[in-house]
């Protein structure tokens, strides 16, 4: 049984454009659709979540989902919404980058049911590899004029005399391969609608187009796109001064991936929480009203973080992103500290100053005075650093020290780090070498 897939979009402010007849399509019968990605890397960040979230729900209202690796299209770069072209990537790296982004979507997407709406992957490099060139433009080309492609604001935008760098073939013809791939999909995967983000919208009717003007006009082919994410206070979601929000833990820790939804604005996470978590309309709304009366204690922003990290990572991610998080306000305990992996530790205290003591030295259990003054320049001398354990304003590895204390292997966070806390905000990440 389909439920209102679009009507479910909607609310939650995830429809820029939709073609006549979609949402009759939708509730006629359960139908395919698809999202294209392209491999340029191993791991997807969060600006993919938003396709993905939009498979799912069409997943979750009774229809099949595919996800498009664009092994082909990576190839060429689409030239939407970018002023230079891209690198190209050989079909070993596509391969490699196709499995990690597999692996990931499989938390997301049910790929593994027996269910006819079971979601699948396809790479358009497995059916153009083959493709001759006098095939392509015999077959496809001649189906769509250069008026027609010279229309779209991709190829306004990169011709106008403002970008300069022009536009190479190869990206001229990006719209004739994915409009390809939507003629591919219909034939062989019965699929009738592509989705995308609004700046997708050229590419995706030209593949409607393209079934149309092939296989004729009665055909039904259908699109669907998404607004464009921003931010309220004009920044690019997503981007943060170290650079995309990455899905994968090496990459983007849990704790940094659940930190970037906890920081965000009041504004942003009222929409976020629509777009990126599988909470109903009536739970939403009760947070937003719960919210709107304690703005402080942040419940919007808390929720929207411990839904998203769980569903990209796992309970035990979240805990771990929640406890180091206290850690860094201060409430956190030794226990929790020690229970940090090395990649949470190290993004918990980015940007603390850092030093550095011999491995060979806290063999010998230094005395905490000679570690903080001699070894470590922490303090620059004895008598201040003396004053201040004096004054219980020392704690290492987050327990309060006196001068009795020597410190040595035992301290030692993952094998080889020391926390030292002077006062109650300078912290201090030791490193043992």
């Amino acid at each position: 049984m389909q439920s209102n897939f679009i009507e479910e979009l909607r609310w939650r402010g995830m429809i820029h454009d939709v073609t006549p007849g979609t949402e009759e399509q939708l509730l006629k019968e359960m139908t395919t659709a698809y999202v294209g990605i392209d491999p340029t890397a191993d791991s997807l960040h969060i600006g993919h979540l938003v396709g993905v979230m939009m498979l799912k729900h069409l997943q979750r209202s009774g229809h099949k989902p595919i996800v498009l690796v664009g092994g082909a299209t990576g190839m060429i770069g689409d030239p939407s919404g970018k002023s230079e072209e891209r690198n190209l990537l050989d079909e070993e790296t596509l391969r490699h980058n196709q499995e990690c982004l597999k692996k990931q979507l499989r938390k997301l997407l049910d790929f593994d049911t027996d269910a006819p709406n079971r979601a699948e992957m396809v790479n358009n490099y497995d059916w153009m590899k083959d493709f001759s060139f006098l095939d392509f433009i015999r077959d496809v080309g001649k189906h769509i004029t250069v008026n027609y492609m010279m229309s779209k604001d991709s190829v306004k935008k990169r011709l106008s005399p403002e970008s300069g760098s022009g536009m190479s073939f190869t990206e001229f013809t990006y719209q004739l391969v994915q409009g390809y791939d939507f003629l591919h999909l219909y034939q062989h995967k019965n699929c009738k609608l592509q989705m995308g983000g609004s700046d997708q919208w050229g590419n995706i009717t030209t593949g409607t187009e393209l079934i149309r003007r092939k296989l004729g006009n009665e055909e039904d082919a259908f699109a669907l796109t998404c607004p464009l994410i921003t931010k309220a206070d004009g920044g690019k979601f997503g981007k943060t001064e170290t650079g995309n929000i990455w899905l994968d833990p090496e990459k983007t820790s849990p704790y940094a991936f659940y930190q970037f939804w906890l920081n965000c604005s009041d504004e942003d996470a009222a929409k976020y929480i629509k777009i990126f978590t599988l909470l109903s309309r009536e739970e939403i709304e009760k947070i937003v009203a719960e919210h709107a009366e304690a703005p402080h204690q942040r419940l919007l922003q808390k929720t929207l973080a411990r839904e998203i990290t769980i569903r990209v990572h796992s309970e035990d991610d979240l805990q771990m992103a929640e406890e180091a998080s206290q850690i860094l306000f201060g409430k956190g305990t030794t226990e929790a500290l020690h229970k940090l992996n090395e990649s949470t530790l190290l993004s918990v205290f980015e940007g603390v100053p850092r030093a550095n003591v011999s491995m060979e030295a806290l063999k010998e259990n230094l005395d905490i005075v000679e570690f903080l003054v001699t070894h470590t320049e922490i303090f620059p001398s004895k008598g201040e650093a003396r004053r201040m354990l004096k004054d219980n304003g020392i704690s290492v590895n987050k327990e309060k020290v006196d001068e009795s204390k020597f410190v040595g292997e035992a301290d030692l966070l993952n094998n080889r780090y020391i926390l030292v806390q002077k006062g109650k905000k300078n912290y201090y990440l030791v490193l043992a070498q």
